[in-house]
């Protein structure tokens, strides 16, 4: 048992009735709500050549099984057990609907409120550390929302999936949201990995164009003061196009792959306030684990690094959150564990003032 307070800056609480019905496609939106048969189609494929596959759809319905609860608090009892006692939770809403797909059950004023009233409940007021999501498109009420759920929900800080619609530097953004987050000491958090999801009509490229690392570089070089936490370190793909090897020759190679491009914006000592954050990346832990304790021995790295989950999505992988969690301090040592779970979380979240 740690004898601080961890802090996982990346978990989701939000349901399938957040989720659009033709989120990605109709088919996907009528499946996740049959257990029994997504279960049966993982049986058929695991029973022919397309094992693998029979394995991806028995994981995603392990995933959407969580998704299922009925409440935000119901997820949120799912993954409290994992943790030490006290362990606080950066949670994240989601605004899928934004990005060209249907308007779910629940919208997500709702389930900023709900996740408002979650948060004010006497047992998990000093657990949770609820961020308020913005999309661009919404236009001037997305920012109504958002400044409702800091100054009357008592909300922390901001969150961002450009791969949903929208450039990181959106007029809306620079003229209002960033500024608002600088005035009021507000983190932002901000989906920068090839997975993921896309807006309704995009293709990848397109999607990984606009949540590339060096789209942040003008919101970074406009607000120097903004603490932006560029997640998940790029993400496994990349993770994995970097132990497969850069090339030495080519000097666009760092910059094409996203884990060593965070690595150099932030060791650059240009941005010094951008961090990254390791979750789900981490669940491939014995590929990646090795390559981030040798991240973490340069200083200037090391403390711009979070520790996160992204749970629920992780229900996809094999490791449990405890096991990832323990593996991580097993790894790196208590001292740097510490750092990127304790301290470096304060400092993101903060910026030193409080």
């Amino acid at each position: 048992m740690p004898d601080y307070r961890m802090t996982n800056c990346h978990i989701h609480l939000f349901t399938l009735d957040h989720v659009p019905q033709n989120f990605p496609v109709p088919i996907v939106g009528f499946l996740r709500g049959q257990p029994g048969l997504i279960n049966a189609i993982a049986w058929v494929l695991e029973k022919t050549f397309w094992k693998d596959q029979g394995g991806q759809v028995r994981r995603l319905g392990r995933m959407a099984a969580v998704g299922r609860k009925p409440t935000q608090e119901a997820v949120l009892r799912s993954v409290l057990h994992q943790y030490s006692t006290g362990t606080r939770f950066v949670v994240l809403p989601m605004d899928i609907a934004a990005g060209g797909y249907d308007t779910p059950e629940i919208s997500l004023e709702q389930q900023h409120y709900d996740l408002h009233r979650l948060a004010s409940k006497p047992q998990f007021r000093d657990l949770l550390v609820p961020f308020a999501k913005v999309h661009p498109a919404r236009g001037q009420a997305a920012f109504d929302e958002f400044r409702k759920c800091i100054e009357e929900y008592g909300f922390r800080g901001l969150k961002l999936y450009p791969k949903l619609g929208h450039a990181p530097d959106d007029r809306l953004l620079m003229d209002k949201v960033y500024p608002y987050c600088v005035d009021n000491n507000l983190p932002v958090i901000t989906h920068c990995s090839r997975g993921g999801v896309y807006a309704r009509g995009w293709d990848s490229r397109r999607g990984e164009e606009m949540g590339a690392p060096l789209r942040y570089v003008p919101v970074l070089e406009a607000f120097p003061e903004l603490r932006i936490n560029l997640a998940h370190f790029g993400g496994s793909r990349e993770w994995a196009d970097y132990v497969a090897g850069i090339d030495p020759l080519d000097p666009a190679a760092r910059r094409r792959n996203w884990v060593t491009c965070i690595r150099d914006m932030i060791n650059s000592g240009k941005y010094p306030n951008l961090y990254t954050d390791i979750s789900y990346t981490m669940f491939d832990f014995e590929e990646n684990m090795p390559f981030l304790a040798v991240f973490l021995e340069k200083e200037s790295l090391r403390r711009k690094v979070l520790f996160g989950s992204d749970y629920y999505m992780t229900k996809q992988e094999d490791l449990s959150e405890r096991a990832v969690s323990m593996r991580l301090r097993h790894a790196l040592g208590a001292d740097v564990f510490r750092e990127i779970s304790e301290v470096n979380p304060t400092l993101w979240l903060t910026g030193g003032h409080g």
